[in-house]
């Protein structure tokens, strides 16, 4: 009976991402000290993984149903620029921006999954179009409305600055209370209601979904526009939280979110993931990606520690699910 509990827990998605992310802990605990521990060590990963966060689940939702959105590249400078356009340079009130940008999002989302369902041309084909047409459309305007690439937007309105551009306890930025708000929604779609189940049918086999009466096309640009609004929530809340926006920040999040959403063990073929296995992830990108500057180690291996530190997650992720799924196949023959 344990033994069967032990497999059940081994081909759970997030099983590897949870073992990643305790193994990355233990490692930037032993050689960061106490200072990785500090509140302000644990804010400088957690405001980190919020940020990604947010846009890594509806990134995990598309790949799960065997699809990708890269446009979140440009989305992401492109929303903090429209808030600040909008409420900052042309001093319209803040809901207006607020309202302005999200819908700008929601607007990228439909066209990218629209293209998508009714061409059949692949989504990382089209992403990219989308990402270098958006950026380029983003610093063309930027450039014929304020002359200038960055906006600084010094005064906002009190009840915006609060809840979307503001720090708690002056260390943890309030993107980490709708990072968490916004994954218990996603676990709540994703696990609970039965549009998850859809999700997963459409990643596994989209003809036998289809056939099955799942609404595929409008399920599949359902998730592209969610994936672009949130998106372009996290662009508006940077702006606010700075006060400010340019049109070059944002191109990080493309490999970020990919490589946070696979950490987490969904298959890049689909089918296959889960929520808190994304949320493992992305804390374990996180803390990777921190964790450095709190170590005596030189900074220009950075990059070396942070992909070798990658690579092993994914690699026990796989290790571990692979292991599952061969004792399961050796129980299933052996029964038969």
């Amino acid at each position: 009976m344990g033994n069967l509990s032990l497999q059940s827990l081994m081909r759970r998605p997030e099983a590897g991402a949870f073992l990643g992310m305790v193994f990355v802990a233990i490692f930037f605990t032993i050689f960061g000290g106490i200072l990785f521990l500090s509140p302000q060590g644990v804010a400088s990963w957690l405001n980190v993984a919020a940020n990604l966060g947010i846009i890594a689940v509806p990134v995990g939702f598309l790949m799960i149903a065997g699809e990708l959105d890269i446009s979140i590249g440009a989305m992401v400078p492109a929303a903090s620029m429209t808030v600040a356009i909008v409420s900052g340079y042309y001093g319209l009130p803040m809901i207006v921006g607020i309202v302005v940008t999200l819908g700008f999002g929601l607007l990228v989302g439909l066209i990218n999954g629209i293209i998508v369902v009714r061409t059949n041309v692949p989504s990382l084909i089209v992403t990219m179009g989308t990402l270098f047409a958006i950026a380029g459309l983003v610093l063309f305007l930027s450039i014929i409305l304020t002359n200038s690439t960055s906006v600084s937007m010094p005064n906002i309105e009190p009840w915006a600055k609060a809840l979307f551009g503001s720090f708690i306890g002056g260390t943890y930025q309030v993107l980490v209370v709708w990072w968490l708000l916004f994954t218990a929604a996603f676990f709540y779609f994703l696990h609970i209601s039965p549009w998850g189940n859809w999700v997963y049918a459409l990643g596994g086999d989209k003809s036998s979904a289809r056939n099955a009466g799942i609404p595929t096309d409008r399920l599949t640009i359902g998730l592209f526009v969610l994936s672009s609004v949130s998106a372009a929530f996290v662009g508006m809340c940077q702006t606010l939280l700075f006060n400010s926006a340019q049109v070059s920040a944002g191109q990080s999040y493309i490999f970020n979110t990919i490589i946070s959403v696979v950490v987490g063990g969904v298959l890049l073929t689909g089918g296959f993931g889960s929520v808190v296995g994304i949320f493992f992830g992305t804390i374990t990108f996180a803390i990777v990606n921190q964790g450095i500057y709190f170590t005596d180690f030189d900074r220009n291996l950075s990059s070396l520690i942070i992909g070798v530190m990658l690579l092993v997650a994914v690699l026990m992720n796989n290790t571990f699910r692979k292991m599952a799924l061969s004792a399961t196949t050796k129980k299933k023959g052996a029964t038969a």
